[in-house]
């Protein structure tokens, strides 16, 4: 059963106009990542995907990522459109967030644009934010989407959403 979609108001998206399946495209919004006083990550050179349902997720160039914080963690997961993902671990000082982060070495090629940066979830961090506005993350923590006031819902995994 499909929800019935929030009203967008001037300047939003409704997650609901956007595809399915996912795609991936650049994006020149400032995508900021903090925490415990330390900047994780700062770029305006992310890549947003869009699905169906979800809030945007943003793939960081590693670039603009921090190198002394990241490592590669001993996982990986999979994605019916991006296929297989690298974990990645953040470390800030003796904190590590494992598992937090993905990236798609070789992905399709709908996906290409995908390689060499790398994905979060926001709920870990201190803050994430999207043009200087702090994201909510995705309900249910299995996706990685960053909810701001720029898109409207019902988000997938939020209470009623399992059979969508």
């Amino acid at each position: 059963m499909r929800p019935r979609p929030d009203r967008v108001g001037p300047g939003q998206e409704s997650v609901w106009d956007y595809p399915r399946p996912a795609i991936a495209g650049p994006t020149t919004a400032d995508i900021v990542i903090e925490h415990r006083g330390e900047l994780i990550a700062d770029t305006r050179r992310a890549i947003r995907t869009l699905e169906t349902s979800h809030p945007p997720s943003y793939y960081l160039p590693r670039a603009d990522i921090a190198a002394a914080v990241r490592r590669r963690a001993a996982a990986s997961s999979w994605c019916q459109w991006k296929g297989v993902a690298a974990r990645w671990d953040v470390v800030v000082g003796d904190t590590v967030l494992p598992r937090i982060g993905w990236s798609c070495a070789d992905p399709p090629p709908a996906f290409h644009a995908l390689r060499d940066h790398v994905a979060f979830y926001a709920a870990p961090f201190d803050r994430c934010s999207v043009d200087g506005e702090t994201a909510v993350p995705q309900p249910g923590g299995f996706y990685g989407g960053w909810i701001t006031s720029g898109v409207v819902g019902p988000f997938k995994s939020g209470p009623g959403s399992r059979g969508w």
